[in-house]
């Protein structure tokens, strides 16, 4: 007698992502797992007394997607932060209004935090100063973060807050721009979000922290997204008591794999020996290095990245370089083959995040060492007009190789890097195929990959990308019950209407925990 299902969808156009079984009209849920993908035919085997049936009406099923970098908590800040999004704004005159009204019903002395902001798609094409503030908020400490987190502009009541003057050197792996002339900080600082820490930017209160989690977590159902990988640098014990707290209490519904910063990793290991589990709704994954250059110079050092990189590699944890520009790139690769050399592992899923530039020698070079990118093919669809106008002409070729990863073998997984751009998976997908910008215009063409593989990015992928791909990622018996049900199939459908499919249903361990 066959095993009755606790919920099933059928008359579905079952995308499975299996080779096993690419396609289907059934799938039977039993508890948090798939019991089984079949035909319409079954149906009556698979229904019992208390089976929740759902007729699908011949919409399409696919894996949940799977975001394999954001940063859960800096998108929770955003949402309690002002909104200075490109959507939001489109001038610096725009922010000051925004900050001048918030600061009329803010007590005087009070921060204000603002955040999204992004110099390209300002009218002025600059970043604000802290004189721009000072004229919206004299009274009060501001603090607006640029849309990539990465910097912020800070006005003049802030700054004497942070102890930030004209005699303040440079942190390490920080940069505070200056007045030419002057030598004062204009209030634009990049890289020192360690610098700025909760001593002197208050954090959102528990209260605030909470309901902001809860709109995040929202968003992400909304979108689609099962399971996600938050990748912020300086996760360690105290963002995994948060995410704790968050699923404890039902706010935070999608899965957690949370990196670990490299200066903490050590740290977390000895306060939570048994955090690196298979725990499917939270767990431990990759050690986060941050790679830039600041400068000119490789921060950090390549000497000292090698043995970050061998520390990790030798604990048996997985790294996850950050790595943008071409000589990060360089060193990432050059820092996984130092700990491969001294400890080989053939299925070591070491990874690069971004990997924006990838010439032609360092492709191979990855190639070679089996690195595998996570990288964002939404950035191409919101920020391609940007990387034409400000990219020099010889790097173009080189810029998101998501077609060359592909016909390389390598593993490549998608990701928003939110709240860096929007969650939206159809955008990604979109992106990857048609290599669209919002304009329309094309970039580099022959680097778009095909329906399928752009599916696999946003899905299975990213569970292969985090050690999960025997748990989810493709529709298969025994695997969670992650699913998102679509208006309409990505693969049937032109390219040019991908984006405006819509999610109708999201699907987490066999519960419907987001209906349109």
């Amino acid at each position: 007698m066959k095993e009755k299902a606790d919920l099933l969808l059928f008359n579905a156009n079952v995308l499975t992502l299996d080779p096993a079984r690419p396609r289907g009209e059934i799938v039977a849920i039993r508890g948090d797992r798939i019991l089984s993908v079949g035909n319409n035919s079954e149906r009556e085997d698979l229904t019992g007394r208390s089976t929740r049936c759902i007729d699908c009406g011949g919409r399409t099923v696919l894996p949940g997607f799977h975001d394999a970098h954001m940063h859960l908590f800096a998108l929770a800040s955003n949402l309690i932060s002002l909104d200075c999004s490109p959507s939001a704004v489109s001038s610096i005159v725009e922010i000051q209004r925004l900050i001048s009204r918030k600061a009329m019903t803010t007590p005087p002395g009070k921060w204000i935090k603002a955040a999204g902001y992004n110099e390209f798609y300002l009218e002025e094409r600059r970043h604000p100063t802290r004189w721009d503030l000072d004229k919206a908020a004299p009274a009060h400490p501001v603090k607006l973060a640029h849309r990539t987190r990465h910097a912020c502009v800070l006005n003049s009541r802030a700054l004497a807050l942070a102890g930030i003057t004209a005699e303040t050197p440079d942190p390490p792996g920080g940069l505070i721009e200056r007045d030419p002339e002057t030598g004062e900080p204009t209030g634009l600082l990049f890289g020192m979000n360690a610098y700025l820490s909760e001593s002197v930017v208050p954090p959102p209160s528990d209260e605030e922290l909470s309901e902001a989690i809860g709109r995040a977590s929202r968003i992400l159902l909304a979108a689609g997204i099962t399971s996600l990988q938050d990748a912020t640098s300086h996760n360690g014990p105290t963002q995994w008591e948060r995410f704790r707290k968050a699923k404890e209490s039902g706010k935070l519904i999608p899965r957690i794999k949370m990196m670990l910063g490299i200066r903490e990793f050590q740290k977390f290991k000895a306060l939570n020996p048994g955090a690196k589990t298979d725990d499917p709704e939270l767990s431990i994954g990759a050690v986060k290095i941050m790679l830039d250059e600041v400068s000119g110079r490789l921060n950090p050092p390549q000497a000292d990245l090698n043995e970050m990189v061998l520390t990790a590699h030798q604990a048996g944890f997985q790294v996850a370089l950050h790595a943008i520009e071409e000589n990060t790139v360089e060193a990432a690769a050059a820092a996984i083959a130092y700990a491969l050399q001294r400890l080989p592992l053939n299925d070591h899923r070491h990874r690069i995040e971004h990997c924006a530039e990838c010439p032609p020698r360092l492709l191979q070079r990855l190639e070679a060492l089996q690195i595998a990118v996570v990288t964002q093919p939404a950035f191409l669809y919101f920020h391609g007009e940007r990387y034409f106008a400000t990219v020099e002409e010889h790097r173009l070729p080189w810029l998101y190789r998501i077609g060359s990863w592909h016909k390389a073998g390598l593993l490549t997984a998608a990701s928003s890097d939110s709240p860096v751009i929007p969650v939206d998976p159809l955008t990604g997908i979109y992106a990857a195929v048609t290599r669209k910008a919002q304009t329309g215009r094309e970039f580099l063409p022959e680097e778009r990959i095909s329906i399928s593989q752009a599916l696999w990015m946003h899905t299975a992928a990213g569970s292969h990308a985090a050690f999960e791909e025997k748990l989810k990622g493709t529709i298969a018996p025994g695997k969670l019950a992650d699913l998102v049900l679509l208006s309409a199939d990505p693969t049937r459908v032109p390219p040019e209407e991908i984006r405006a499919i819509r999610v109708e249903k999201t699907i987490l361990g066999g519960r419907i925990v987001w209906e349109a």
